[in-house]
């Protein structure tokens, strides 16, 4: 049976592919470790929805629903 697994959580930068260890966790992290990296998600997808928002897309056989055809609707 393996050792329970503690969660230590901090923010680093990536240089060269090394992933830097604060000091102050250095003496707690030894042998065998498990890597989860979490990034910041690209802001690319938030640039997309600034430009159409600026600038819809209008398309002239769009009708927008009826309050009762929203919950009318068959599957």
């Amino acid at each position: 049976m393996s050792e329970p697994m503690i969660a230590i959580e901090f923010q680093t930068r990536i240089k060269d592919g090394a992933i830097e260890i604060p000091r102050e966790y250095r003496d707690q992290l030894s042998g065998t470790v498990r890597v989860i990296i979490l990034r910041t998600e690209s802001s690319k997808t938030s640039k997309i929805i600034e430009r159409v928002l600026k600038d819809p897309i209008h398309d002239p056989a769009f009708a927008p629903l009826r309050r009762d055809d929203v919950y009318n609707r068959q599957g």
